[in-house]
């Protein structure tokens, strides 16, 4: 069911069709890190021409836990894709919901998106009677990501390093 949010902004299941839509979030996020030195991250490329990159939305919007936020014209503002943990970190101990991928845009009718996006996965975490969530996210640069999920209710799990990108992991009991 479409979740509706402020300024007509709706939750709507993902699909193959809006990865060029999230591309275009990853791409615009990805300028905007570039004009601020955070180069650590994702890079300085636009994922859109990036084939692997792109692979790698295209499965992503495929996922039955992704989700788009669209504005009232049709434009996705962020998107965010809820699944099994990567591989990367430890194995889940306990039922859990994983944050696999977060991205809003910068645009000004998209301002607190990102925070709403993660209270999106709360309430899909409770519908599924599932407590625990965890995430992952870039755990160099500022510190400022692991910071807003530290604000979201997230906490520092663990460390962890794949092929020399610094990570954060992070999880939250509801």
């Amino acid at each position: 069911m479409p979740s509706i949010l402020p300024h007509a902004l709706t939750i709507r299941r993902a699909s193959v069709a809006d990865a060029p839509a999230v591309l275009r979030l990853f791409d615009e996020v990805i300028a905007w890190f570039v004009e601020m030195g955070n180069t650590g991250q994702w890079g300085t490329q636009p994922w859109s021409a990036q084939p692997q990159r792109v692979d790698r939305v295209m499965e992503a919007c495929a996922l039955p836990g992704a989700w788009v936020a669209e504005d009232s014209e049709g434009s996705i503002r962020a998107a965010l894709v809820l699944g099994e943990a990567m591989p990367y970190v430890p194995p889940r101990t306990e039922p859990e919901i994983y944050v696999r991928l977060l991205v809003a845009s910068r645009h000004p009718n998209a301002r607190g998106l990102g925070r709403r996006m993660m209270a999106f996965a709360d309430e899909q975490a409770q519908s599924a009677g599932v407590r625990r969530l965890r995430v992952d996210c870039y755990g160099g640069g500022s510190g400022d990501l692991v910071r807003f999920y530290e604000s979201c209710g997230y906490e520092r799990i663990a460390t962890f390093d794949v092929d020399g990108w610094p990570g954060q992991l992070l999880g939250r009991w509801l």
